[in-house]
């Protein structure tokens, strides 16, 4: 993102644009790709066609947005939010995600929406 404003700032001094004009558009730039981000989140939630989903997902991916599926992973609050659980008799498995309810998504490192998950616990 600094490499992006660095050459914004670079063409706007020499197109005699202000750094508040080039500032101006790469937040509304970022706004919409928010709102954009956040639509195909909701389509992909109604889609009824796993074909639509996995499209959905490609695309999302192509920009940084992955979805995030922890299943065999520790459980963790401030990553996760639990959704229901299942008995083990593995002490191993005791708070380990069984299986993702609903998916999540992070942009880059930032999370948008925690995954729903259903944990392990010990009987």
């Amino acid at each position: 993102m600094a490499k992006i404003i660095e050459e914004a700032d670079g063409t706007a001094a020499a197109d005699g644009a202000s750094n508040a004009d080039v500032n101006s558009v790469l937040e509304r730039a970022l706004a919409d790709r928010q709102t954009l981000i956040q639509l195909c989140l909701y389509a992909l939630d109604r889609a009824r066609s796993g074909g639509v989903v996995e499209r959905i997902e490609q695309g999302l991916a192509g920009i940084g947005v992955t979805a995030v599926r922890p299943d065999g992973q520790r459980f963790d609050p401030s990553l996760h939010e639990a959704g229901g659980a299942v008995a083990t008799d593995d002490p191993a498995l005791d708070g380990v995600v069984a299986e993702t309810e609903v998916v999540g998504f992070a942009d880059h490192e930032r999370l948008l929406r925690a995954p729903v998950v259903t944990v392990y616990t010990k009987r």
